[in-house]
């Protein structure tokens, strides 16, 4: 009825649609008390929207490797990493990402802008202040109503 898979396979590529590229990609929350952090793309086609910090997992890195090479490589800080918090799929006009989320929290509190224009601690009330890229805003909600249920993180504050 529909013919051998070689036959679909082919009439897929004649049909002239390009396949889409996915990108992978981790992301931080870092939070500080009820506050997360937001930085500012300082780069690219997003240039001056507002995002959590990570980028690209790289070939054999695990989600929680690339997100620690990330944020030491974008804000030349150590993390903890809390835990996974979820997964976001979201369709940009050129590529498919896949975006998976963690928890974090600075080891000492500091951090230096390599590749941002700029970067809030963000809470509940002012979540909604900045720009976020379209994959990114997916979280606002979730975070919203997470991060008044988190326990007091000591020496964060």
């Amino acid at each position: 009825m529909y013919g051998p898979p070689e036959m679909l396979f082919r009439r897929k590529k004649e049909s002239g649609q390009p396949a889409r590229r996915t990108v992978e990609v981790v992301a931080a929350v870092i939070r500080r008390g009820n506050t997360v952090l937001a930085t500012q793309r300082g780069y690219g086609p997003w240039e001056g929207w507002w995002e959590f910090p990570g980028g690209k997992i790289q070939p054999g890195e695990s989600p929680e490797e690339a997100l620690v090479r990330e944020i030491h490589e974008e804000l030349n800080a150590d993390i903890a990493i809390d835990k996974f918090l979820t997964t976001v799929d979201y369709d940009y006009p050129d590529f498919h990402l896949t975006m998976h989320c963690f928890l974090c929290r600075l080891h000492d509190g500091g951090f230096t802008l390599n590749e941002h224009h700029a970067a809030r601690w963000l809470d509940t009330g002012t979540l909604r202040d900045v720009q976020w890229l379209p994959a990114d805003q997916d979280l606002i909600g979730l975070l919203a109503d997470l991060l008044p249920t988190l326990p007091d993180q000591p020496g964060l504050a």
